[in-house]
């Protein structure tokens, strides 16, 4: 073995820091059980490599080019065990890589790209000669196992080989970056606001690429990034609204599976670090869900209705959960829910993140209404993303879907503001502007003033919580009535309508 650990050291292009090295020739693909727990059972010169694997669209391709650069590598396990496995894919799609090959296709980028033969979609970049993928595969001989237990089993014995030489010189290929291009902004503290998850995660993928700022991740990359993030989903359909083609990163089948993740408890798996749902019902000693809705059911006005995820005593370690706090509040018969994360990868993980919430919304509503003699219904679900970023390897597609549907939901507009409407009209040589509820259309105030830009800045003043829109409208007509007045009788002003002539 001293042969082996003197001529055999693996090389990391991509993702160096997320890896466990050891100087064998076989790589040890974990998927997502934590690959520390499969490597305290083996020695280093066993592997030539421990890592996980989690997209198959996004970190396939770069596992491939990785295997390429160490050719010394001529055995991977591949660690297929989990629920979350199965929900993701990525390491059934690696397996059907090796088993069943690839064709030429297009990416959900719209880029030309490999594409493995495999139920699961994934992508190998086209850069990568396909002669070289296909001695890839030949080169390696590959296993699936279904435990940890059988990973060591299977790799020790591949260590018991001897030394084969390598398949290949290191082969590197180019990998195209894409540069964004950002817009002044504020940092900290946005606010955005739809009526589906799907309207609204379009919205903060266009607000995070606009003016994000760029930052190096802890995980080999840059992510560009708001602070404090508020996103507000106030009519979310029961069933989910999944949009006609699915622009989602997720799918019904693939929903099923997650919202389990947060409703149940799970048992605990060696290698597994925790599911929300565990971290709800049971790892406290206390089912949280339960909890708050006998709270709830007992005093429905309660401000105490508080679930924690975050565990003091051990989530300083690398693997805390992103969901931190979740809040349950009925105001006026409407029960609303807010959770708070201290990272979210908004791109690829917020809608699942939001349908799941608002999956258990609906179940501790339905519970209340169940148990006590409320009628309510649901409010909005609210999520506060203290770093709310998109991952480098998924600017493309954000970019793509931007592109594609924020025009057309910004078309769609909702011209009702909670801050109500106003009413603009030219009396006695002034204007005057009525400020009306929302609905009831009630007169809450009035300004007068011969200057628009005077009326604007008090109506700002006043009104903060005003919608963008909204505002720029309110701006405009304004402008529109001073002219009319300024212009000696000569022009008349109508409130949505051009000026006009006096006859």
């Amino acid at each position: 073995m001293t042969a082996i650990a003197s001529q055999f050291q693996y090389t990391a292009l991509h993702k160096p820091n997320q890896l466990i090295y050891g100087q064998g020739q076989t790589a040890i693909i974990t998927g997502w059980t934590v690959k520390a727990n499969v490597q305290k059972h083996l020695q280093a010169q066993d592997y030539a490599v421990i890592g996980q694997l989690y997209s198959p669209t996004r970190g396939l391709s770069l596992l491939i080019r990785n295997l390429l650069f160490n050719p010394h590598v001529r055995f991977l396990v591949v660690l297929n065990a989990t629920k979350e496995d199965k929900n993701a894919g990525a390491c059934q799609c690696l397996l059907d890589f090796f088993r069943n090959g690839f064709v030429e296709g297009v990416s959900d980028t719209g880029r030309r790209s490999w594409v493995v033969c495999s139920s699961i979609v994934g992508y190998i970049d086209l850069e990568i000669p396909e002669t070289i993928l296909h001695n890839l595969r030949q080169s390696i001989e590959v296993t699936e196992a279904r435990s940890i237990a059988e990973v060591c089993t299977v790799v020790k014995s591949f260590a018991q080989r001897g030394i084969i030489q390598p398949w290949s010189l290191p082969l590197e290929y180019p990998l195209k970056e894409v540069i964004p291009k950002i817009l002044p902004g504020p940092r900290y503290g946005h606010r955005i606001e739809g009526k589906t998850i799907a309207e609204t995660w379009v919205k903060i993928i266009h607000r995070i690429k606009t003016t994000g700022t760029i930052r190096p991740t802890g995980y080999d990359g840059k992510w560009q990034e708001l602070i404090d993030l508020t996103a507000v989903v106030t009519d979310e359909p029961p069933d989910f609204f999944f949009p006609e083609p699915n622009y989602l990163p997720i799918d019904r089948s693939f929903l099923q599976e997650y919202i389990s993740q947060i409703l149940d408890d799970a048992p605990h798996q060696e290698g597994v670090k925790y599911t929300y749902g565990q971290r709800l019902r049971s790892h406290f000693g206390i089912d949280q869900v339960e909890q708050v809705i006998n709270r709830l059911v007992r005093d429905i006005d309660s401000a105490r209705a508080v679930m924690s995820l975050w565990d003091v005593r051990i989530d300083t370690n690398e693997n805390p959960p992103c969901l931190n706090h979740i809040w349950v509040r009925v105001v006026n018969q409407e029960l609303s829910m807010t959770a708070t994360f201290r990272s979210n990868d908004m791109f690829s993980a917020w809608p699942a993140n939001a349908m799941g919430l608002r999956a258990l919304q609906a179940v501790i509503m339905d519970e209340i209404c169940q148990r006590s003699y409320s009628k309510l219904k649901m409010g909005p679900l609210i999520t506060i993303s203290q770093s709310a970023h998109i991952y480098d390897d998924c600017w493309e597609n954000a970019d793509n879907l931007i592109k594609s549907q924020y025009t057309k939901i910004c078309g769609a507009r909702d011209y009702a503001d909670p801050a109500g409407s106003f009413v603009i009209t030219v009396q006695e040589d002034k204007i005057l502007v009525e400020h009306m509820t929302p609905g009831s259309g009630e007169v809450v105030n009035c300004y007068s003033s011969k200057s628009a830009t005077q009326l604007y800045r008090q109506i700002a003043t006043d009104c903060p919580s005003l919608q963008v829109e909204h505002a720029m409208y309110l701006g405009a007509e304004l402008q529109k009535a001073e002219i009319a007045l300024s212009s000696q009788q000569k022009l008349t002003y109508h409130q949505d309508q051009p000026l006009k002539i006096k006859l």
